[in-house]
């Protein structure tokens, strides 16, 4: 074979991933910004999270297979819909999505459900499929949230915070704004560092979602009634949640309950106040705010939530969510936390993109 004669190119990655799809915001610059050692590892951190959020729709995919969740969908979302407080129209939508269902036949229609949830949990796990996949979940945890979660409603006297699905809605955004899925072994779309715009907006929809919570948490229907919320989340529970319960009921009852609720609804203000002004923020004191956040998440999810719990055959104390609400806050904190650093201004566009180091 002559010198000019071309040889095979051994280094070309198979073409088994799904094209990337530009979205709205994406950088406008021909040439990306170089990627650093900072970069990389904010991708590894973000892979991590990804993974962490496809192995709770696993674990929520399992109690939805239970034959019990099943029957109960029709009458669950007829209660969400039709519960004191809720607009007309929602019931009306919920009754014609029903219908719909019960068309196709409902073991079916919710069986579609379950492989959406399954071909999720499957894209999230390995990074398959995305950004396109991200979209679906987007769109998907919107549509349960209106179906099946009330719009997290109804926003009555004592209401704390918009239901469940719509923070899983969130975290796909997230996924979609941070480009949470660069390295994935099933992704071929370039490895880039995101338009600081769209970090800003990863942080201030988070920032939106804890002050719709900190809203409802200075009404005095949250202020007046924060025990009957602590001795609630006690019902139905093993002997040992309902004696750490009680450890902050007990806390409640030195400092005075509604003092206790005013420090809730504070250090909810606070975090939202944290997330809205994160890009102004010294790194210092936004790595603060998130990792406050985090674990005033987790605070939240084992006494107020009550781990979740209690959990039965096809349902759990969370509408059928099996982690909870504010264990996912929890887990898109984490999200922010692998991407904060790309709050800085990008260095000079270099090199073209490249492949995620080993």
């Amino acid at each position: 074979m002559s010198s000019t004669d071309q040889q095979p190119n051994l280094l070309v990655q198979p073409d088994h991933g799904v094209r990337h799809v530009n979205l709205p915001l994406e950088m406008k610059t021909s040439r990306a910004p170089s990627l650093g050692a900072e970069d990389h590892a904010a991708m590894r951190a973000l892979n991590w999270a990804r993974i962490a959020l496809g192995v709770f729709f696993a674990i929520n995919l399992g109690l939805h297979f239970n034959a019990q969740y099943a029957a109960q969908f029709a009458s669950n979302a007829r209660h969400a819909a039709l519960a004191a407080g809720q607009p007309h129209w929602l019931g009306v939508w919920v009754d014609a999505v029903l219908r719909v269902m019960a068309a196709v036949g409902m073991s079916k229609a919710v069986a579609l459900l379950f492989g959406i949830e399954a071909l999720l949990t499957v894209g999230l796990l390995i990074g398959w499929g995305f950004p396109a996949l991200a979209w679906v979940g987007l769109v998907y945890e919107l549509f349960l949230w209106s179906v099946l979660g009330g719009l997290g409603g109804p926003y009555t006297s004592g209401a704390t915070d918009p239901g469940t699905a719509i923070v899983y809605a969130l975290g796909f955004a997230l996924l979609l704004l941070l480009r949470a899925w660069q390295g994935a072994a099933w992704s071929n779309a370039p490895l880039r560092r995101p338009d600081r715009l769209r970090v800003r907006w990863a942080f201030w929809l988070f920032g939106l979602l804890w002050a719709f919570d900190a809203w409802w948490k200075w009404q005095p229907g949250f202020l007046q009634h924060f025990a009957s919320y602590l001795t609630g989340a006690q019902a139905g529970q093993p002997a040992w949640i309902a004696e750490w319960i009680a450890v902050f009921i007990g806390l409640g009852h030195v400092i005075g309950m509604e003092h206790f609720a005013v420090l809730a609804a504070l250090a909810e203000t606070a975090i939202a106040a944290g997330l809205l002004l994160a890009p102004w923020l010294p790194e210092l004191l936004r790595r603060a705010v998130l990792w406050g956040g985090l674990i005033y998440s987790l605070l939240l999810w084992s006494t107020a939530e009550g781990f979740g719990g209690p959990y039965g055959p096809g349902f759990t104390g969370n509408k059928g969510d099996v982690l909870g609400t504010t264990t996912v806050y929890a887990l898109l904190f984490l999200f922010l936390l692998a991407a904060q650093s790309w709050l800085r201004r990008a260095p000079p566009p270099d090199e073209p993109p490249t492949t995620l180091p080993g």
